[in-house]
């Protein structure tokens, strides 16, 4: 099988709940959640019955007609999220360039910014999809070169310096449109921000009238023990995307919230998709939330995410000179591993080792394994996990550093083309 990604070699057969199956029948814990896709668990039966029965009545309408199905999943998700409107899409990078379309015409049409001359300003480190207008804020030289001329209109800041974001309101205020960002970067390595940040984020885009807009597609429904991680500082986006865990890893379903005075920028026929908004789409969406609200997901994200992370902290006490720091919220979590101790393994041979223990994890960098669990895992699979790393750590990594090479995987770096600061090569990407 060929493909542009860097897989862990291991075939998925059928999956339940936080448990999957390859076809020779081993069990594995999956600690990736298809990139937080599956927080509701694999093939959760409410949802696949939602997906069944609709079915069996309409899958497709297209948006030249209506159909039944969206208005009760529109209705559901501006009242459990508080917006007065909802523009849905497919998969979360057609949500990121729906909020990029809506913030320029927002722009255009209410900050009176000169004709093509809107700004998007977003985070260096960011990942926000692989389409042509995304990768144009991208930091990754893979993900730019060879795929340009890139789209003009972007400027990049540090993620969690409010300072940087002031500065560069101060100077292009009057031509910036919206402030793309995740409240946690996720391919990044699970960075998260200072404690304050969002907050002066949102001060600085009320005080320049900026558009804030908070990419949740990977954060959002519980996944960090909020229902959005804006919520850790009690701060409102203006322009929210969902994706992901919105479809329950069943089908692709993504949304872009905003209150009319935003939304209503963007005229009939100016945006729109053949699939959004789809009735089978919208049914398995519905049942999604009904899950997260019923089993009260977001709640035991928070729980076991800290569970979890007291489980790491000790692991990485007993291997301090090898795991550098342990960092998360709720069930989105990563281990990041000193460099020199790990050479010439990498994160990617730690989780080739896991995968052999029954664990199924990847890393992002050569250094970081993402640790993110379907969200109904229990206390005893997380226990599993953590035992599981700290023998990989004490048994199988000594052996790997003896056995490998040492020019097999000596540190790899690069400049960015965009800063041109010297990063970690990456090793993969989520979509």
């Amino acid at each position: 099988m060929k493909c542009s990604y860097h897989p862990i070699p291991v075939v998925f057969s059928h999956a339940k709940g936080s448990c999957i199956w390859d076809p020779e029948g081993h069990k594995y814990l999956d600690f990736l959640s298809a990139y937080s896709a599956v927080n509701q668990g694999h093939c959760h039966p409410k949802v696949m019955r939602a997906l069944v029965e609709q079915a069996e009545r309409l899958t497709l309408s297209s948006r030249a007609f209506y159909n039944d199905k969206f208005p009760v999943l529109a209705e559901r998700l501006t009242s459990l999220f508080g917006y007065e409107m909802v523009l849905p899409m497919n998969t979360g990078a057609e949500g990121v360039e729906t909020a990029l379309k809506l913030a320029r015409k927002w722009g255009y049409e209410k900050k009176n910014i000169p004709k093509d001359e809107a700004i998007i300003v977003s985070c260096c480190g960011c990942f926000h999809g692989r389409t042509l207008a995304v990768i144009s804020m991208s930091c990754d030289n893979d993900a730019t070169r060879g795929f340009g001329p890139l789209l003009p209109g972007h400027l990049k800041v540090d993620f969690g310096d409010a300072n940087a974001l002031e500065k560069i309101f101060k100077e292009k205020g009057d031509r910036i449109a919206g402030f793309l960002f995740e409240p946690i970067q996720g391919e990044a390595g699970v960075i998260i921000p200072p404690d304050g940040y969002l907050k002066a984020v949102r001060d600085l885009c009320s005080k320049h009238n900026v558009l804030m807009i908070a990419d949740e597609i990977q954060t959002g429904v519980a996944r960090t023990g909020k229902l959005l991680a804006c919520e850790w500082e009690d701060i409102r986006p203006d322009v929210v995307i969902l994706g992901k865990a919105l479809g329950a890893g069943v089908i692709p379903v993504s949304a872009v919230l905003a209150d009319k005075d935003v939304m209503l920028c963007i005229k009939p026929g100016e945006h729109g998709s053949t699939f959004g908004g789809n009735p089978l789409a919208s049914a398995v969406a519905i049942a999604s939330l009904d899950v997260i609200r019923e089993e009260g997901l977001t709640e035991r994200a928070g729980q076991m995410g800290q569970e979890f992370r007291q489980q790491l902290m000790k692991v990485q006490q007993k291997f301090s000179g090898i795991i550098k720091e342990v960092r998360g919220r709720g069930l989105l979590n990563a281990v990041e591993l000193n460099n020199k101790a790990l050479f010439p393994a990498s994160a990617y041979d730690i989780c080739l080792q896991l995968k052999d223990r029954g664990i199924l994890a990847k890393p992002t960098h050569d250094t970081i394994i993402r640790l993110a669990p379907p969200l109904c895992i229990s206390s005893d699979e997380l226990q599993t996990a953590s035992k599981a790393l700290s023998d990989v750590l004490e048994l199988d990594l000594p052996k790997l550093q003896k056995q490998k090479p040492e020019t097999d995987h000596s540190p790899v770096y690069h400049v960015c083309d965009r800063c041109g600061r010297n990063t970690n090569t990456s090793s993969d990407s989520d979509i």
